[in-house]
């Protein structure tokens, strides 16, 4: 992953934000949509695009862009920062390769362990019952 090429791929969008802002919020975009097409992406290899494509499907448009929007603060520059940074986190989410579990078998002394207090409480409700007088 090539991040340097990948960010000059980005398309940012400026829109209205809603929320706080009184007047001032009728007149400035603050709000930053960034845009980013995984298929024709150069700053990837066909196996992250692959995987990016699989992990990422539900985030992904009929087009397969992936869109992210920020309206946290109120500057421009300062949600444009934030978007680009939730971005390449979202990025190194999808391409992280999960460990190959493992199977593993409870040790003797577990399997000893468990069946003694299985015993124990077996006993303890033994007890509880009226004695059998034979």
């Amino acid at each position: 992953m090539n991040k340097e090429k990948i960010r000059k791929e980005l398309k940012f969008k400026a829109i209205r934000s809603s929320g706080a802002g009184g007047q001032h919020v009728n007149k400035v975009s603050s709000k930053v949509e960034l845009s980013y097409a995984i298929q024709s992406s150069e700053g990837l290899s066909m196996a992250e695009k692959e995987r990016l494509s699989l992990k990422l499907s539900s985030r992904l448009t009929k087009e397969g862009m992936l869109v992210l929007q920020c309206d946290e603060a109120r500057s421009q520059h300062k949600n444009k920062e934030l978007v680009i940074k939730r971005f390449f986190v979202v990025l190194n989410k999808g391409l992280e390769v999960p460990k190959k579990r493992r199977p593993t078998k409870p040790s003797r002394s577990s399997i000893e362990r468990r069946l003694k207090s299985k015993k124990r409480d077996a006993n303890k409700k033994a007890n509880r019952k009226k004695p059998d007088l034979d």
